[in-house]
């Protein structure tokens, strides 16, 4: 019902475009398989830890745009510090965090890393002067764990929490 009311705000031209967040593979080709304006976007969490190809596939299928939520894994792992990625940096003189990003970037998805530390902000945007190798890239994805360690949307206790949250009066 509300993808219907979010349909018909579009088409009187009061949106730009639509968009989804946190649709697994199966969802957004039943969303995409139903409805009249296929999402734009999907924001879904992705970062070298859980990689999501399918939902990546799924998405290129339909024409939507992937936007990584999380795109360092929420420091887990290590991120920031993690030899391997940085291993990787020290080839490309970057940081295991723009590896991390520039990664994601090869792969199509738009990433938006969150940051309130000026020198961070900086590293983060400058991830446009190199690009990583195939070798890279296929090591990179050795470090997928195939599950999400941040959320679980199958767990009906964390579904009823998030709808416990109270965002306005």
């Amino acid at each position: 019902m509300l993808w219907k009311i979010i349909i018909k705000q579009d088409k009187a031209g009061k949106l730009k475009a639509i968009g989804v967040c946190n649709c697994y593979p199966h969802v957004l080709a039943d969303i995409c398989e139903t409805v009249d304006i296929i999402p734009a976007v999907n924001q879904i969490e992705l970062h070298p830890f859980f990689q999501q190809p399918l939902a990546l596939k799924t998405a290129k299928e339909y024409g939507v745009i992937c936007k990584a939520w999380g795109p360092f894994a929420e420091g887990k792992h290590g991120i920031f510090t993690h030899p391997f990625l940085s291993e990787i940096g020290e080839k490309y003189n970057k940081t295991a965090a723009q590896v991390a990003l520039r990664w994601n970037v090869e792969r199509g998805v738009v990433v938006i890393p969150k940051s309130v530390h000026h020198e961070r902000i900086e590293q983060n945007i400058d991830i446009w002067d190199f690009q990583l190798n195939e070798e890279d890239m296929k090591a990179i994805e050795k470090l997928d764990m195939g599950k999400s360690e941040i959320v679980d949307h199958f767990n009906p206790e964390f579904v009823k929490m998030i709808h416990s949250v109270k965002v306005h009066d």
